[in-house]
């Protein structure tokens, strides 16, 4: 596809700059240029960075989603308010005040999934790029053709060539170091994606999330992604599965500092951070227990003081 090479050349051409500039700092630090780890940790350095540089798209990311369960209340009483209601003026004018809650509060039903578009070139350059240097193939950039085949003969372990499959592996009869590795890097890919999504769903959700429809979409979703990469990653390269893999764990940490410190307003992982927070005494006294506690006032007394005569008052103080 030209024209799709054409939009990804420019991103293609960082990516390998980013791959070529670790592999020069490893080789650097004494490590074998040709040697298949120093490849491998020249593809978690890429990973690293990228990730790094996408970090403002995610915060973005996560902005526009609590803006959406900012609103959710509200255009819940406009979908109520037109419930059950299939003529023309009734959908024109459920678009009307739903358009206008979006213009009042700022929000975007959109602007969660632009992050996500956006991402998307960045990932697909990467298979690119790491798929076709593993074939010892020359890239568009920095990547040349000596590189490209160094890349395309390096082996972990001596046995194991970074641009094999588990299935070409087994269908070869061998080496059986590749199917071990593959399958051990499939079983941790699973499992990171799994665990990130089950944190997702169990922890920071609200009540109101989690009784809508999208949540039980979601939930089956949980238990078929797993099988996808089970089913696609034997027949990824074992470089491209190290991409994978480093950048599932590098998610699944995100995610935890994110439900952790900016957890979903009414979830579980936001009633546990104001836990731990009171813990420490640094909950805001609007959250928490008020930091200092008044003292009452003692109880004023509602009984009627009886009048006492001149005779009286006299003898009261001749006594004394």
């Amino acid at each position: 596809m030209p024209f799709l090479d054409t939009i990804l050349w420019p991103i293609k051409w960082v990516v390998e700059l980013i791959l070529v500039g670790w592999h020069y700092f490893w080789t650097f630090l004494g490590l074998d240029p040709a040697a298949g780890l120093t490849w491998v940790l020249s593809i978690v350095g890429l990973v690293l960075v990228v990730r790094a540089a996408l970090i403002p798209i995610f915060v973005r990311q996560i902005k526009s989603q609590r803006k959406m369960l900012e609103v959710a209340p509200q255009l819940k009483k406009i979908q109520d308010k037109y419930k059950g209601k299939k003529d023309q003026f009734s959908r024109e004018a459920m678009s009307r005040e739903t358009m206008e809650l979006y213009r009042r509060t700022g929000t975007n039903p959109l602007a969660s999934c632009l992050p996500l578009l956006l991402q998307m070139p960045i990932f697909f350059s990467l298979f690119s790029v790491l798929n076709n240097a593993q074939k010892g193939l020359a890239g568009v950039g920095p990547l040349n053709a000596e590189l490209g085949k160094q890349f395309g003969d390096a082996t972990l372990f001596g046995v194991a060539p970074l641009h094999d499959t588990f299935i070409g592996a087994w269908n070869a009869g061998g080496p059986w170091q590749v199917m071990l590795i593959a399958g051990l890097m499939v079983v941790l890919m699973t499992a990171s994606q799994f665990y990130t999504q089950l944190q997702i769903m169990a922890k920071n959700q609200s009540p109101e999330a989690k009784n809508s429809p999208m949540f039980k979409q979601q939930r089956i979703l949980l238990y078929i992604l797993p099988l996808v990469f089970v089913f696609s990653g034997v027949a990824f390269p074992l470089g491209v599965m190290f991409y994978w893999l480093t950048s599932n764990l590098w998610t699944m940490g995100q995610q935890f500092l994110v439900i952790r410190n900016m957890p979903t307003p009414g979830s579980e992982a936001a009633k546990a951070r104001e836990a731990r927070l009171a813990k420490k005494g640094k909950l805001e006294p609007t959250k928490g227990a008020p930091a200092i506690e008044s003292i009452p006032e003692p109880p004023k007394t509602t009984q009627r003081q009886q009048p006492v005569s001149k005779n009286r008052a006299k003898k009261q103080g001749d006594k004394k």
